[in-house]
């Protein structure tokens, strides 16, 4: 198991959020954004992040609105979704402010999977590969279209 005292509460903020902002455009951004809710869910359980209250989405789900819950994680904020218990425990904040911007950071997002999955001590669910279709020889017949014995012989009769 990995140390995870090593990792500054600083890089791990700014690692949810070059994770989290490369999610939001992410062809299949599911795995991200499960990294970063399971950071943050350890973090919260470590008391190194704080619940600040619950906004509306600004994405609604099939049309029903729904809230979100804001959490700081040093001078980050992130939105995760909430469970029964925030809602009864923690004020609800309205709208998102959409002035309000996290600070800017520079990490590549291959640096914040590194921080985030050691910190999580993830590890990646190896799939056996998927077996080829044609790789029996017992369906494999060779074809004989197209064989010629090069240069022709000469057949004589």
């Amino acid at each position: 198991m990995t140390n995870k005292a090593n990792v500054s509460l600083r890089d791990l903020a700014r690692a949810i959020y070059t994770i989290n902002r490369h999610a939001k455009t992410a062809p299949e951004p599911q795995h991200l954004y499960s990294i970063k809710k399971e950071s943050i869910k350890l973090l919260l359980k470590e008391k190194r992040a704080k619940k600040i209250g619950l906004h509306f989405s600004d994405h609604p789900k099939r049309s029903n609105q729904h809230s979100t819950l804001l959490v700081k994680v040093d001078d980050y904020y992130f939105h995760i979704p909430p469970s029964k218990e925030d809602f009864k425990e923690l004020e609800h904040l309205g709208t998102l402010d959409h002035n309000f911007r996290n600070p800017q950071t520079k990490m590549s997002l291959s640096q914040a999977k590194k921080i985030i999955y050691q910190y999580i001590d993830w590890k990646p669910v190896t799939k056996k590969p998927p077996k080829n279709q044609y790789s029996s020889s017992a369906y494999f017949t060779p074809s004989s279209l197209g064989k010629m014995e090069w240069p022709p012989k000469k057949t004589f009769r």
